[in-house]
């Protein structure tokens, strides 16, 4: 059985035994249900049928958090309750315990959009807080830095952590120019809702050339390099490779080019892993005293990485993951070329991150970013939401009458997982396959209102306000002596 088969046999059962429906009616007597927004049609029938007359049963759910349509979840389960079961009691939880009267705000207005099952209007006792701040950005590079910069200077300011912070965004491929911004200015962070960047296949195929490169002993790194793409060199070479360097207590690098090994295998073995072994020599060479942007071209170019890619894959996924390539090689060459750094130095950067990233307990300090649909049910202090344009949020998929209500329930959800500040961005233009494409901001943002909204960039930009600009800086002259602000 599947997931859906404990859901529909016990339909079934039930519809066509109702000897056995009775029986277990009289058993469970007493039903609750949370998230019921999110059921589906099946779920529905069950909890009819296992309810029966009695109609016994707390359901627990927000119309307004309905964003799984996408997955079979039914907006109609919740509208028909008041009817099927005309003994319904509704009580409204309207009390928020996590954020801002400014941010509930900012939500209300949003939601008040669609069409309401069941009226409701969240009120919050922890104070009026910070205005929502929308920025413009020029592109999403330029968001993405925007974002990170003050994150860094609002925890500077108020003493924070990372995990208080929180980038969240529509779709998983936005992450990528973050993960990009956090990792150069060496700030940990956790992914959610999705692959990071830097752990995708094609990804940690280079990064083992480069590890490679930086160091000749690391082992894993040699064999994931010497196999990806095939170059003649199987299974059975890297095994009697493997015990030779294990009874010689040397790297799988070093044993190549021993006499002793050269003797345990055919010519026809040990060529291709020599040719292997020297083509690292003399890569690694360069790529201690050139730049980067001039070594990394003619590796990719040597090892041939972008016909393996579509070899082994079909056309769509293949120019898929050679993007991604060339995105990572584009950010390195750029780093490189802006610090003066070779692929060595580079190289050893990324080992120290990954480190770190592998470090991870449930205390550990790292920004969170997230896909809204992953983010749901959570809370934190801080909140980026980003890439907030016609086409992302609501989705270019979404736009009909029928579904841009769940796209604006989407955003009503990202806006509510704020607790104290709440910071969303859209870009003037977006790199979309090396072209920029121009944006508009998210018809959301003007149904936010612009009572308690500060904008920034663009043609909207509120004006400074001079009063608070002192403060700020009154403070962090406070901090930067050593007093408590």
């Amino acid at each position: 059985m599947d997931f859906d088969d404990l859901i529909g046999l016990p339909v079934k059962l039930f519809s066509e035994f109702p000897e056995i429906k009775e029986k277990w009616q009289n058993r469970l007597r007493y039903l609750l249900v949370d998230e019921y927004q999110d059921t589906n049609a099946c779920q529905y029938q069950v909890l009819k049928l296992l309810t029966g007359v009695r109609g016994q049963f707390t359901a627990v759910g927000d119309d307004d958090q309905a964003i799984y349509g996408w997955r079979g979840a039914d907006i109609e389960n919740l509208k028909k309750l008041p009817t099927e079961f005309p003994n319904l009691k509704v009580i409204k939880l309207e009390q928020n315990y996590r954020s801002t009267v400014t941010i509930l705000k900012a939500a209300n207005n949003v939601i008040a959009n669609n069409e309401k099952l069941f009226e409701k209007k969240l009120w919050s006792e922890l104070g009026y807080g910070d205005p929502v701040y929308v920025t413009t950005c020029r592109d999403n590079d330029a968001e993405a830095e925007g974002v990170i910069m003050k994150l860094q200077a609002h925890k500077f300011e108020h003493r924070g952590k990372f995990k208080d912070y929180a980038i969240l965004y529509r779709s998983n491929h936005q992450a990528r120019t973050f993960e990009e911004y956090l990792r150069d200015h060496r700030i940990p962070y956790l992914l959610s809702g999705g692959k990071s960047f830097f752990d995708k296949a094609e990804i940690k195929d280079i990064t083992a050339y480069l590890r490679l490169l930086t160091n000749e002993d690391d082992d894993p790194a040699f064999i994931r390099a010497a196999t990806t793409p095939k170059r003649g060199i199987g299974a059975a070479t890297l095994q009697v490779l493997g015990t030779y360097a294990g009874e010689r207590h040397v790297s799988l690098f070093e044993a190549a080019f021993e006499e002793g090994f050269a003797h345990r295998v055919q010519a026809r073995q040990l060529e291709p892993l020599l040719e292997f072994c020297q083509f690292i020599n003399r890569t690694q060479d360069r790529a201690s005293k050139e730049p980067a942007h001039q070594v990394l071209p003619d590796l990719l170019k040597a090892i041939d990485y972008e016909t393996y890619l579509y070899d082994h894959e079909e056309e769509r996924t293949a120019q898929t993951r050679w993007t991604n390539v060339c995105d990572f090689a584009n950010w390195l060459n750029k780093k490189g070329e802006e610090d003066g750094k070779t692929l060595v130095d580079l190289t050893q950067s990324i080992a120290l991150i990954n480190m770190l990233d592998k470090q991870v307990d449930e205390n550990y300090d790292a920004v969170q970013l997230s896909t809204l649909h992953a983010a749901k049910g959570l809370e934190y202090k801080h909140v980026f939401l980003v890439g907030v344009e016609e086409g992302i949020l609501p989705h270019r998929e979404s736009l009909d009458p029928g579904k841009i209500e769940e796209e604006r329930r989407l955003m009503y959800v990202g806006i509510t997982r704020a607790q104290f500040s709440l910071h969303i961005s859209y870009c003037e233009r977006r790199k979309v396959a090396r072209e920029f494409v121009p944006c508009e901001p998210s018809r959301f943002i003007d149904e936010m209102g612009k009572e308690d909204v500060r904008f920034s960039g663009g043609k909207q930009a509120t004006p400074p306000d001079k009063a608070t600009g002192n403060a700020r800086l009154d403070a962090m002259k406070a901090m930067l002596a050593g007093n408590k602000p």
